[in-house]
């Protein structure tokens, strides 16, 4: 007989609006396709968050119920903009993101090391369907960097490793993960777990995880 504890592993939108928590007032923001663009969903409109779209809006708000094809981000998503947003060149965008410019970038990840190394664009090296777009500008050019997945494969495979199996996107750029069974710091020891999910113990938790996990 199983003697783990009972657990709901968050959803999409449960780790969306985790992430979303922990943004603070004005910040500028990037966001990923997938999971990651679903964390403008969960920002107060009272608290001021700015997110970037490398294909040129400074500004993006939610999706909008009523569409204007000519509004998307970089994902192809339709969106609406907020107060005071602008529309730049693409070239302008990207100096925003290579520059230093963002204060956080959210990606989504196949993996992540405990080196803070993120693979997140090809499953081998001879992948055909591998296209690596903004990513490593994101992940190299962000003040900082969170990544979003879920903790373990379909076929409950690690995600968090000792070393990352798949291509790189960039080295030693993760600060946070948020999956959805935890949140964890990448600090110069290791992963540092912040959170848990109600119901999973520590034990359980480095059950699914490659690395070591640290306590906070």
């Amino acid at each position: 007989m199983s003697t783990e504890t009972p657990f709901k592993p968050l959803d999409r939108d449960g780790m969306a609006r985790r992430a979303a928590a922990d943004i603070p007032e004005g910040w500028v923001v990037n966001l990923g396709i997938g999971i990651p663009t679903e964390v403008a969903r969960f920002v107060p409109p009272e608290r001021e968050v700015i997110f970037h779209s490398e294909n040129g809006v400074i500004g993006a708000g939610p999706t909008p119920e009523t569409v204007d094809p000519y509004l998307v981000n970089a994902g192809g998503q339709h969106i609406t903009l907020r107060p005071g947003a602008s529309l730049v060149h693409h070239a302008d965008s990207f100096a925003i993101a290579r520059g230093g410019h963002l204060d956080l970038s959210i990606l989504g990840a196949f993996e992540v090391s405990e080196q803070g190394d993120v693979a997140n664009f090809a499953l081998h090296a001879h992948d055909p369907a591998r296209q690596i777009g903004g990513a490593m500008d994101l992940a190299a050019g962000a003040k900082r960097l969170w990544i979003i997945m879920e903790h373990t494969t379909k076929h409950g495979t690690p995600r968090l490793r000792r070393q990352c199996h798949y291509p790189l996107t960039a080295k030693g750029t993760v600060r946070r993960v948020y999956t959805n069974l935890a949140v964890l710091d990448v600090t110069p020891r290791g992963f540092v777990v912040r959170d848990i999910i109600e119901g999973l113990s520590f034990e359980e938790l480095q059950a699914r995880t490659e690395a070591t996990l640290l306590r906070d």
